[in-house]
């Protein structure tokens, strides 16, 4: 039996008329600052920190429902996908289980 499941979503975001670094951040900062708030995630940029013109953001959730987990990061997809001004192209989700087939009474024997 599982005790819960871990979600991770990445998303690549692209703004290829975007010309410097601190004109990226202002659009893509507030857009992940928000969906902190908003959702029961954690949320990093994890890519492209360097590069003007794309990003990739992670987000991830923990819970005991696999079903609560999948809409939870279709929700942050959504959401990424209408608040900025960029375009999203590429969007992965996985969910892992946790402690599958690791029953506790099995290893007192």
């Amino acid at each position: 039996m599982a005790l819960g499941y871990v979600g991770v979503l990445t998303v690549r975001v692209e703004m290829p008329w975007v010309s410097n670094l601190k004109e990226k951040r202002a659009i893509v900062r507030p857009v992940v600052e928000r969906l902190k708030v908003r959702f029961p995630l954690t949320v990093a940029r994890l890519d492209g920190l360097d590069a003007h013109d794309w990003e990739v953001i992670g987000v991830a959730t923990l819970s005991n429902d696999y079903g609560w987990v999948e809409e939870t990061l279709r929700m942050a997809a959504d959401y990424i996908a209408a608040e900025g001004e960029y375009r999203v192209t590429e969007e992965s989700v996985e969910i892992t289980v946790l402690g599958e087939g690791d029953d506790p009474e099995e290893e007192e024997d």
